[in-house]
């Protein structure tokens, strides 16, 4: 068992952050030794899924929803499924994005890396992405998909 400093210092969790869980309901069978908060191997579980949740961008009413499934049983395996794949679907998305984001990124760096070698940008301004190195040409191409 360990007390709610020890897993504040283990997940890099204000303690405000660990209580707010707690009170939000997301550790429904949390121990309590004289009101002090215990967490077992469960709760430590239960905390790991709800920082990736989090992480993933899923707002805390639909971690509570799930949590809350967790605790129903196999009945709910169908819905947890569903909310995973559903925010699966939404961090994919996102990585898709931040890939065509790095890649003007990585043309930029290229671009400038160019007009440093040649002093200015008159080659660069008038050059068509045929004329591009193929892996500058390609991210090119990709990021331009940022605004469709």
């Amino acid at each position: 068992m360990y007390s709610i400093g020890q897993v504040s210092e283990m997940f890099h969790l204000p303690i405000s952050t660990l209580r707010y869980y707690d009170k939000e309901g997301l550790f429904p069978d949390m121990e309590r030794v004289s009101g002090i908060r215990k967490f077992g191997e469960r709760e430590l579980e239960a905390l790991r899924v709800i920082e990736c949740l989090k992480k993933s961008g899923m707002e805390i009413k639909d971690i509570k929803q799930f949590m809350e499934w967790c605790s129903r049983g196999s009945k709910t395996y169908p819905q947890r499924k569903a909310l995973i794949l559903k925010q699966k679907e939404h961090v994919e998305a996102e990585i898709a994005r931040m890939n065509r984001v790095l890649d003007m990124l990585n043309y930029k760096c290229w671009y400038y890396e160019q007009a440093i070698q040649d002093g200015n940008e008159s080659r660069l301004a008038s050059m068509q992405p045929k004329d591009m190195p193929k892996e500058i040409r390609t991210a090119y191409e990709n990021a331009c998909k940022i605004n469709s």
